[in-house]
């Protein structure tokens, strides 16, 4: 099946400027993809070359298997079957609201016109505001506007950018919920950037870790999260600690706090043969604050050396003998001071490691 979205080989720069550099990705018909990274790293721009408000410099994007920008063409942005969600929601504050949504809709019967935005307007909950003003309506209020507009000409693919930045933490986390549950009841294919990971997390079905303008792993919540393809995406998606470890056969790896088994670390299987170097062979391995479980039954033992209160829980930092650091968190009711030591335990199925960075290459 041919995907909705591809981008092949994307190449950027303003003036000598390089921003985008040779980017790939594809989205599937009814799929949520989002672009995840910090402020520079070129994803906006990544999306406003797929709304054609960009030219590119090199390499193909194309909607539907039609290509619609390369270094030979470009289709205008008003061609592209493309609605743009923007993060200043770019209403009209002199248009009603039941206006601002019907401003793209071009070729429909004024009957047609008004049907349609009834419509939406009652998809994003705001059926009863149709006659009010931006400047009447709330952050949240003014996104979902924002949002109907962009839908109202049925476009192919839906570009969000940075959508719910603009609102509180507890509105933006039910907004990309509610946003997400309405496009996937429509089968709306979209792709949405953000720098904040929960945000991603809650909407998106693949996501794409961006840094320097290159992607460096495009896959789901879950793999980013457990399966991370490089020391960069460990270090940037979710919490932990690197600790170090040595390899003791192709499915074991040995830290301070006992025995991880799983798959062999795979820097370790590329760089290095686990046969050559026999029990030589070290690695930095990858907790998370859920690997590391309190338990005071425990023999093993960990200073607390600070705490996090999050409601339900305590994210501990805990220093082991060695004076290395480990994250835990823990139910909180679990409540100790900082200074005492509690007893630990691993609870890890999985390994994440990579080629210790003093090893040889």
């Amino acid at each position: 099946m041919t995907p909705l979205l591809e981008i092949r080989e994307l190449h950027h720069a303003y003036g000598n400027h390089p921003v985008v550099r040779g980017l790939s990705l594809t989205l599937k018909k009814g799929a949520i993809g989002c672009l995840l990274g910090a402020s520079g790293c070129g994803k906006t721009t990544v999306l406003r070359c797929i709304a054609g408000f960009e030219p590119v410099a090199a390499g193909e994007i194309a909607i539907n298997g039609v290509a619609v920008s390369s270094p030979g063409i470009h289709v205008p942005p008003e061609r592209r079957r493309v609605g743009m969600v923007f993060q200043d929601y770019a209403l009209f504050p002199h248009l009603s609201i039941a206006d601002n949504v019907a401003f793209g809709l071009r070729g429909l019967t004024a009957r047609e016109r008004a049907r349609r935005v009834a419509e939406l307007l009652e998809v994003v909950g705001l059926g009863h505001l149709g006659g009010a003003f931006p400047h009447q309506l709330s952050g949240g209020q003014q996104q979902r506007v924002a949002l109907a507009r962009a839908l109202a000409p049925a476009p192919d693919l839906l570009l969000l950018d940075e959508p719910f930045s603009n609102l509180d933490v507890d509105l933006r986390w039910r907004l990309s919920q509610e946003v997400r549950e309405l496009l996937k009841k429509r089968g709306i294919t979209a792709i949405l950037v953000t720098h904040d990971q929960n945000e991603a997390f809650a909407m998106a079905d693949e996501i794409g870790i961006m840094h320097q303008g290159r992607i460096e792993q495009w896959d789901t919540p879950y793999n980013l999260y457990h399966k991370p393809a490089n020391r960069f995406v460990a270090d940037f998606v979710g919490q932990g600690v690197f600790v170090p470890g040595r390899v003791l056969s192709p499915r074991e790896v040995e830290i301070e706090l006992g025995v991880l088994r799983g798959e062999l670390p795979h820097e370790c299987a590329e760089a290095m043969s686990c046969d050559a170097c026999g029990r030589n062979c070290y690695v930095d391995v990858l907790l998370r604050p859920d690997d590391v479980v309190h338990d005071d039954a425990s023999p093993m033992k960990a200073e607390v050396l600070h705490k996090a209160f999050r409601g339900a829980e305590i994210l501990y930092t805990l220093r082991l003998e060695s004076g290395a650091q480990v994250l835990s968190l823990v139910p909180s009711h679990h409540n100790h001071r900082v200074g005492e030591k509690i007893g630990i335990r691993l609870e890890a199925d999985h390994v994440v490691a990579f080629r210790h960075e003093d090893a040889p290459a």
